[in-house]
């Protein structure tokens, strides 16, 4: 069974799936090791790790990172295609692409394009709903594998309210997309949306927010971590750059860093490149 047929019966199924951030291939292949099934390619993440904002990205940007990921692992990846990078005919494209390169899913939102800066800020501007309905509509034409989900985004509960999200929710599901995402505001309307919204529900939260069985017996089906390792990462590099021009010194364990680094060949999955290597080249005594 394909990466996209298992995300696809899990969330038939009625499982919860969670998508912490890949934004490389080894990231994927220890959240692969570690038991994920799904990881995320963030636009937000990516825009940062480029020092720019997601507004600024090219589709080549975001499919040369998404293509890494998804060569050199087997889980589901949705890849954050933002705005779609302009309107319903570009929309086309980047879901073809997408598609193309091997993506379980694409994330799909209701932000004006070309998207605005500010959204950082959490200043978004959203489309009019039957614009958005439009463009859904389209990328689920453009695609070629029905397996392959189209996930639509709504940004209204921040921005207009939460039955403005639950209606928008419901006209892109009529439009053609296969799962709906929104970030409900209170304990209330986490509850009241899988109620409420035809069709399964994603969000982005932290993977600490719920254990899995809280976010199943709610009725939400996926769940993508787009910041804790990107924090994470962040703190620590800046702690231990700060530390070393300040100090002179990292205050590392040069032992355990150097043994977690002899793990890298086997977390990347060189073995058989070594193999090939051994029957073909010759080797040194």
């Amino acid at each position: 069974m394909s990466v996209r047929s298992r995300l696809r019966a899990a969330i038939d199924a009625g499982e919860v799936v969670f998508a912490p951030l890949a934004l490389d291939a080894l990231t994927a292949r220890i959240a692969q090791q570690a038991g994920f099934n799904a990881v995320y390619v963030s636009g937000g993440a990516l825009g940062y790790a480029h020092a720019v904002s997601e507004a600024l990205l090219t589709l080549d940007e975001l499919i040369d990172t998404t293509r890494h990921v998804v060569a050199r692992s087997d889980v589901a990846v949705t890849a954050d295609a933002g705005v779609g990078f302009g309107d319903a005919v570009h929309m086309t494209r980047t879901i073809r692409e997408i598609e193309a390169i091997g993506a379980a899913a694409v994330e799909i939102e209701d932000q004006v394009a070309p998207k605005r800066v500010s959204h950082h800020r959490g200043i978004e501007h959203l489309v009019a709903p039957q614009e958005m309905a439009a463009k859904v509509e389209h990328a689920v034409r453009a695609r070629d594998d029905s397996e392959f989900l189209v996930i639509a985004r709504t940004g209204a509960v921040r921005n207009e309210s939460f039955d403005d999200a639950v209606r928008r929710a419901n006209l892109y599901r009529e439009a053609g997309a296969d799962m709906l995402m929104l970030m409900p505001a209170t304990e209330a309307q986490w509850t009241q949306a899988p109620k409420r919204i035809e069709g399964p529900l994603a969000t982005i939260s932290s993977l600490d927010t719920r254990r899995a069985e809280a976010w199943r017996d709610l009725g939400w089906s996926l769940v993508v971590d787009p910041f804790t390792a990107h924090a994470i990462v962040v703190d620590a590099l800046r702690t231990l750059y700060e530390r070393f021009m300040t100090e002179g010194e990292t205050g590392t364990d040069r032992q355990r860093i150097q043994s977690i680094y002899r793990t890298f060949a086997s977390l990347a999955g060189l073995e058989p490149l070594y193999a090939i290597e051994d029957e073909t080249t010759e080797r040194a005594p």
